[in-house]
């Protein structure tokens, strides 16, 4: 009986080593280098170009068309999609749908699609700056080198002072995102009520 139980147990231990191995993810370190950039109040976006230079355009849950849009960004798309495909290439494209009519407006009498991806698209510190093509946007960088807790601090108070570097003048920005390079992570800080849950604003 005994032996049976042993040939049970090396059977499961063959079984398990026959199994894909997985290793244990490296941990990045924490005080590296971080891109903070402008957060956006707007609604969340995307333009997927297919090999073909297909365009489609999306919300944050789902695909939209001019017929059934979010704020008029399908139709945008739909209207510049030879110009879109060509400037963005095949791959899917993120970014921030905002401007006139959609939650603070910024002061803004159009709308705008700023791209998430500054590493690739050369985010600087200025909307002017940043244009591309005369169509797109990227969101303002307001930060860019080694995680500090002062760095962050000089972030929000030069937003709170000076207001947005996205529609300058407009003196009420809702926050900013941390990329952290490393890690690959992203998190947002709101300049009001960050302490609390979305749904409780």
């Amino acid at each position: 009986m005994p032996r049976l139980n042993c040939m049970r147990q090396l059977n499961v231990e063959v079984l398990e080593m026959s199994e894909d191995f997985i290793k244990y993810p490296k941990t990045p370190r924490f005080f590296r280098d971080i891109i903070v950039t402008e957060k956006l109040d707007g609604t969340n976006a995307q333009i997927v170009v297919g090999d073909d230079m297909s365009v489609k355009a999306g919300s944050r849950n789902r695909w939209i068309t001019p017929d059934d849009d979010n704020y008029g960004f399908a139709r945008w798309v739909y209207d510049n999609a030879e110009q879109l495909a060509q400037i963005l290439g095949p791959g899917r494209h993120f970014g921030e749908w905002w401007g006139h009519g959609i939650q603070r407006g910024y002061n803004l009498t159009e709308k705008r699609f700023s791209l998430f991806n500054v590493g690739r698209w050369g985010g600087d510190h200025s909307t002017e700056e940043t244009k591309i093509a005369g169509l797109l946007y990227t969101v303002p960088v307001l930060f860019q080198g080694t995680f500090s807790e002062e760095a962050l601090e000089t972030v929000k108070l030069d937003l709170e002072t000076y207001g947005s570097k996205a529609s300058p003048g407009f003196m009420h920005p809702e926050g900013y995102i941390i990329y952290h390079v490393a890690g690959g992570h992203t998190y947002k800080v709101l300049l009001e009520n960050d302490e609390k849950a979305k749904g409780d604003v």
